[in-house]
């Protein structure tokens, strides 16, 4: 899920279509036909300044750029294998987990790559903060028996480790489970979705705190794998897999961040 000018954008499983919601009154507005998406469109990333929206294909390797207005053009480039997450950076190039393949690589909005990190392990999503570095979350289970495991990545442009944010069984948050979508607020700081632990962690990059944020909805939140951050229309957006398959709007005026 992501957002751009009045709009939130929604992909779902075993869809060729992208829902498109009024970012005001939440309903829903019209459907957006990808032609040749695969089943699993796993991540989606918006670029205000170019009016494009970018979808990572997992299961065809590939990302999909779609102009939502005019014509509705639709471009289409291969990637290497298991790309997950996706987002634009400041350059307004697409950065890709491609999970599979253990990499991260850079395109620009045409699908030119710019740069490739390799060896980084199990990698679900990336953002490029200001700095130039990288945050990404990883799935870090120790063996197949395991649901516990996981860490947020910071990686230099040069592919060097800089930073882990990896809480222990034993900490106030317990470790990560499964951490896929990533957001950065205005500071820096990083919002992580924990999908099998339910909720929504908050990392205070000055301070390395890790902890959960305090959200507040019916029957609470049911693996959270979608998240996208709008401060300027003032919403955290959350997009679960399991449960209902809700998208739940909160207020971040009422969210606290540490």
């Amino acid at each position: 899920m992501t957002s751009l000018y009045e709009d939130v954008f929604v992909a779902r499983y075993n869809s060729q279509q992208i829902e498109v919601y009024d970012a005001v009154t939440f309903e829903l507005q019209r459907h957006i036909t990808v032609p040749g998406l695969g089943k699993w469109p796993t991540g989606i990333a918006a670029c205000a300044r170019n009016k494009c929206i970018y979808l990572s294909d997992y299961e065809k390797n590939s990302v999909h750029r779609i102009q939502p207005s005019g014509r509705m053009a639709v471009q289409k480039w291969l990637v290497a294998s298991g790309p997950a997450g996706l987002s634009v950076n400041v350059a307004l190039n697409v950065v890709v987990t491609c999970s599979e393949a253990k990499k991260l690589q850079e395109y620009t909005m045409h699908g030119t790559l710019v740069r490739e990190i390799s060896q980084v392990i199990k990698p679900w999503h990336v953002i490029q903060l200001s700095t130039g570095d990288y945050v990404v979350s990883q799935n870090t289970k120790p063996n197949a028996f395991s649901i516990l495991g996981g860490r947020v990545t910071i990686i230099a442009e040069d592919g060097q480790v800089k930073n882990s944010y990896q809480p222990s069984e034993t900490s106030d948050v317990g470790q990560m489970s499964g951490p896929s979508s990533l957001a950065a607020t205005s500071k820096e700081d990083i919002l992580v979705a924990d999908a099998n632990n339910n909720r929504i962690l908050s990392i205070n990059r000055s301070s390395g705190c890790v902890q959960e944020l305090a959200l507040s909805v019916d029957g609470g939140i049911r693996e959270p794998r979608g998240l996208c951050l709008d401060e300027s229309g003032g919403q955290l957006y959350v997009g679960e897999l399991k449960g209902q398959h809700r998208v739940l709007v909160f207020d971040i005026v009422a969210v606290t961040f540490p």
